[in-house]
């Protein structure tokens, strides 16, 4: 039974609560601050200070503490206080009027606006704007690239699949399937150059290319291990032969849920056919521009930066040996991916990007 006197409760209205997700779901505001609203988000959801602080790996004081100053202050009392020190050179005012121009407005002769030019425009030091930037995590010469999907059923899919990731079906197996396509197997024209004391690895600029191959691989989220294959083409031949493959090495007695994107070859007639003649399997498509949906996908990340990328192969045969060792090693010590994003938070995420690029939330 619980000791000492309840934590008072935090009620949230639904415009706090949307603010508070804003700020625990950035990547560019202080650590910190980042982490305190995840604190009150947690507490209006029920949880206990002890339950946060060991989830979080705090002190149940400094739970406490965030709780009982966002009860206090708001928004607000989630930033640090200020401290002692030499008076600001600069109000509000002025920071607000820099930090406006960067954000909604572009120099006259650039597509962006850098600490140097932004310090001459308003006469504020190269020091003093670099400091604001990084206090606020404003990076105008850096962009991310998206793409949000314009498939009618989108909401529908993406439930669909978050489901399988956060409650897989019963006595059954949910595969992550994919390829990477024009896997090269390319060749330095001069021997690596080895790392040394001051100086990193280096190799030539350009390169030998002797060919490619298409790297056929399935996931499974419950275990983490992948079943692979390379093949010449990237064809439904292929890809069949690839559902055979799969086939003869998962379980007789389960269901095979198969995750997949939305390329041709995934639809051919004749991969739905074998899908028709074979009632346990069932096929998932991603939306359109959604495959970061599929877990594969970052298995295919880990591969090409661990064992792809700064290779260097005399032949699609040395590539493709490459490739099956580094899966065999894998499976040795394979672990799931944590998914922890719900359908919802995906859909929030992506209706703030939609009023954020047309004005609307639609």
């Amino acid at each position: 039974m619980p000791r000492g006197r309840p934590s008072p409760p935090v009620v949230l209205s639904h415009e706090e609560r949307a603010h508070l997700l804003s700020l625990a779901n950035s990547r560019a505001l202080p650590h910190g601050l980042v982490q305190r609203a995840q604190i009150v988000l947690a507490c209006a959801d029920g949880e206990t200070n002890s339950a946060i602080a060991e989830r979080m790996r705090l002190n149940k004081n400094t739970v406490g503490k965030w709780r009982k100053r966002y009860i206090e202050f708001g928004i607000e009392g989630l930033h640090d206080e200020l401290r002692s020190g030499r008076p600001r050179s600069y109000e509000d005012e002025e920071v607000a009027e820099v930090i406006n121009r960067a954000l909604q407005t572009e120099p006259p002769n650039a597509t962006h606006w850098s600490v140097r030019t932004m310090a001459e425009e308003t006469g504020v030091s190269k020091s003093t704007v670099q400091r604001w930037f990084d206090l606020f995590g404003i990076q105008p010469h850096r962009q991310r690239h998206f793409k949000i999907s314009n498939d009618p059923f989108f909401v529908e899919k993406v439930r669909d699949i978050v489901g399988l990731y956060l409650n897989p079906p019963d006595h059954a197996m949910v595969l992550c399937v994919d390829e990477k396509s024009q896997v090269q197997a390319l060749d330095r024209t001069q021997p690596v150059l080895p790392m040394g004391l001051g100086y990193v690895e280096g190799i030539t600029h350009d390169d030998i290319r002797h060919g490619t191959t298409t790297l056929f691989a399935a996931l499974d989220i419950a275990s983490g291990e992948v079943i692979s294959q390379c093949k010449k083409r990237h064809r439904h031949q292929e890809f069949l032969a690839f559902l055979r493959h799969i086939d003869a090495n998962v379980p007789d007695d389960l269901d095979i849920h198969l995750i997949v994107d939305n390329y041709a070859t995934h639809k051919h007639a004749k991969v739905k056919a074998w899908l028709a003649k074979r009632p346990r399997y069932h096929i998932h498509y991603t939306p359109t521009y959604a495959s970061w949906l599929n877990q594969v996908e970052r298995w295919f990340g880990i591969i090409t930066q661990k064992a792809i990328r700064r290779g260097s192969f005399s032949s699609v045969k040395e590539l493709v040996k490459k490739i099956e060792h580094f899966v065999d090693r894998y499976n040795e010590h394979a672990t799931p991916f944590v998914w922890t994003a719900t359908a919802e938070s995906i859909l929030a995420k992506v209706k703030r990007i939609c009023s954020l690029i047309s004005g609307t939330s639609h």
